[in-house]
C-alpha cells in the first residue's frame, strides 16, 4: 500500500520508489549532535544604553522633587505640561513657561536623575521625530507646548 503522503506528491501520476531490506537489521537510534544557536541577535526597540546606578524608589521621589522646585514658574505667564519619556524606562511631567528653554529641560532631567548626569543623550520629539540640538530655543519657538519629549 502507497502512504498517503506518496499519492499526494504524485499528484495521480507514477511514483518511483526506491526500498532496502533491513529486517534483520537492530535499530540504531542515530544520535542527535546538540548544536546551540549560533546565529546573531537583533535588539528592539530603543538604541539607549542602559543607564546603570538606579537608586532607590525613595531617593528617586527626593530627587523628582528636588529638580521640580529647581524649576522657577512664573504663574503670571503662560504654562506648559512636557512630558519626558526617560532612558531608563521612567517618566517625568514637569511644568514649564514658554519662555523656558530646551537647556532648562535638560538641567531637570539631569537633576531629576544624577546617574544620568555622567552619559551624554540627546532629546527628541516623538512625532515628527526630531532631534532637539539647538538648546537655546525657547520651548513655544521649538514647538513644544503640552509635548512629549524622549530622551
Amino acid at each position: 500500500e502507497v502512504p498517503a503522503e506518496l499519492r499526494r506528491l504524485a499528484r495521480g501520476g507514477q511514483v518511483n520508489l526506491d526500498m532496502e531490506d533491513h529486517r534483520d537489521e537492530e535499530y540504531v537510534k542515530p544520535k542527535s549532535v546538540f548544536k546551540a544557536f549560533t546565529g546573531e541577535g537583533q535588539k528592539l526597540g530603543s538604541t539607549a544604553p542602559q543607564v546603570m546606578g538606579t537608586s532607590s524608589p525613595a531617593q528617586q521621589a527626593a530627587n523628582e522633587a528636588k529638580a521640580s522646585s529647581a524649576i522657577t514658574i512664573d504663574e503670571s505667564e503662560p504654562i506648559t505640561n512636557i512630558q519626558i519619556r526617560l532612558a531608563d524606562g521612567g517618566r517625568l511631567v514637569q511644568k514649564f513657561n514658554h519662555h523656558h528653554r530646551i537647556r532648562d529641560i535638560r538641567l531637570f532631567i539631569v537633576d531629576a536623575r544624577p546617574a544620568m548626569a555622567a552619559t551624554s543623550f540627546v532629546l527628541m520629539t516623538t512625532f515628527p521625530n526630531k532631534e532637539l540640538t539647538d538648546e537655546n530655543q525657547t520651548l513655544k519657538e521649538a514647538n513644544l507646548l503640552n509635548a512629549v519629549i524622549v530622551q
